[in-house]
């Protein structure tokens, strides 16, 4: 998705300098993942046609899938009527969640896991 044509919509990033983001599974509209955008986050993600997001506890820029491999690839962006939200439409690849399931909404609030687990964290990650 990486493009050369410059984004139209200003996306309003709010006093702290960040929007939230969706992102949902492209074929299925599964709902993945909820994180937060910081501007130079969405830049990278449209150069590089790959999902970028912003930590608000490491305070940093990040890479979906840098040190795991659970990339998610970038179909489309769109942008909330207030501007303030944006949805990522993505391939993903293997899990979003870092718990090893592939949507981070695995369970309901009576604690009834209904997500399907893909991956053993324990072998990607050096927790």
């Amino acid at each position: 998705m990486a493009r050369s044509r410059a984004m139209t919509v200003d996306v309003d990033f709010g006093e702290d300098g960040l929007v939230p983001a969706v992102a949902q599974d492209a074929d299925s509209g599964a709902v993945l993942m909820l994180a937060y955008v910081s501007p130079e986050a969405l830049e990278r993600t449209i150069e590089t046609g790959r999902a970028h997001y912003y930590s608000r506890s490491r305070d940093e820029l990040w890479e979906k899938g840098a040190s795991s491999g659970h990339t998610q690839d970038i179909r489309e962006i769109r942008v909330d009527c207030d501007a303030d939200t944006l949805l990522y439409l993505v391939e993903q690849n293997v899990g979003a969640c870092h718990t090893g399931h592939r949507s981070c909404f695995y369970r309901t609030v009576e604690g009834e896991n209904v997500g399907e687990r893909v991956f053993d964290p324990a072998d990607v990650y050096d927790d």
